[in-house]
């Protein structure tokens, strides 16, 4: 049985330490990070190595959104643009809505030819004004319905592709005005305002496989506990936002979350999360992780379950070459989205804006 973990590793290379972590504790996924992507060749042994470590065709997660937040680029991957350049390349929802299909699409197609099966996109959060920019041009739009609308179309080329969508940050993190990754936002708004903006997108998504939370507390809510380690704001989650997939922690090294590792994961599970994060690759951080982490069972089993049901094995055809080259034209050459070969080199680390999750 697997426990109820997903895990980062620390290099382009699975270490016999962490082969023999892995086997023992048996974590239900994996997700990597830029310091564990060289080329293509080295991220499909490593992605393979991973999942011979646990003994099953373990899921691994990835975070390409595009624009600052891609783990996979140039030159050997596409560049891909972030949440907003959709809008802006075409000022038409419907053509906009077209293209960022495309781009999940070719996302997809990227992420499966290296056995990565599931992506942490698409961003539902919906920005207000003055919030913190971490968010910024991740979002598709400023105002919850376009936002949904082309959130779907990311997240149907994604699944086209054979890779599941992971919608975040629930139940909202437009409107927080520090950074998760540094700090504890908080979001005073009242439930008429969050209902009619930020749930907005996630309800309407709902019925995607997987969603991730938001480290945040939101006063109307529970004003003493952030999303992610709220029984309050689980149950809002599954009850009001309607939704009953899968339901990953955001990453636990985040400063947002106090206490130990031990202690975060215990919350976060404790609350309703079915899974939590830690991507670190830090054995002595993985191992008091572990500490705090239970086998997965009962009804979040079960939702793994059904997730991984959902990935398509046989994917939508797809030239990839017309694609990319429509991709291109569709953007008006913009990035350079079609640069480079289908199938990045190893990068240096990124800053925690570049690291958001």
């Amino acid at each position: 049985m697997n426990s109820a973990a997903i895990y980062g590793c620390s290099g382009p290379v699975l270490t016999e330490e962490e082969r023999t972590f892995f086997a023992d504790v048996r974590p239900w996924g994996f997700i990597l990070f830029r310091r564990n992507v060289d080329n293509p060749e080295q991220v499909l042994r490593l992605t393979s190595d991973l999942r011979d470590s646990v003994g099953w065709d373990a899921p691994v997660l990835v975070d390409q959104e595009g624009g600052r937040v891609q783990r996979l680029g140039p030159p050997h991957w596409c560049k891909y643009p972030p949440g907003d350049a959709y809008l802006k390349a075409t000022n038409d929802w419907l053509a906009a809505r077209e293209l960022a299909r495309l781009g999940g699409r070719l996302m997809a197609h990227d992420l499966k030819a290296v056995g990565i099966n599931i992506d942490c996109a698409p961003v539902l959060d919906v920005p207000t004004p003055g919030a913190h920019d971490i968010i910024g041009d991740r979002a598709y739009a400023r105002d919850p319905a376009t936002v949904a609308q082309m959130g779907r179309a990311v997240a149907e080329g994604l699944l086209a592709g054979g890779v599941l969508p992971v919608i975040k940050h629930m139940p909202g993190h437009g409107r927080a005005f520090a950074d998760s990754h540094k700090e504890l936002p908080t979001v005073h708004a009242d439930l008429d305002a969050l209902d009619n903006w930020d749930f907005a997108p996630f309800k309407a998504l709902s019925d995607m496989p997987i969603g991730m939370t938001a480290h945040i507390v939101f006063t109307a809510i529970d004003n003493k506990r952030p999303a992610t380690q709220s029984k309050k704001a689980i149950k809002l989650i599954r009850d009001h936002l309607g939704f009953g997939g899968l339901l990953l922690s955001d990453d636990l090294c985040m400063n947002a979350l106090s206490g130990t590792l031990t202690e975060r994961a215990e919350r976060s599970l404790k609350a309703g999360c079915d899974l939590v994060i830690h991507w670190t690759g830090d054995m002595a951080e993985m191992r008091q992780v572990a500490e705090g982490v239970h086998r997965l069972k009962g009804g979040a089993a079960k939702r793994a379950e059904v997730a991984l049901a959902r990935i398509v094995h046989t994917p939508e055809p797809l030239d990839v070459r017309e694609a990319r080259d429509r991709f291109d034209a569709l953007l008006g050459g913009r990035l350079d989205a079609s640069k480079g070969p289908d199938v990045g080199e190893a990068q240096a680390p990124a800053s925690s804006r570049a690291n958001a999750r």
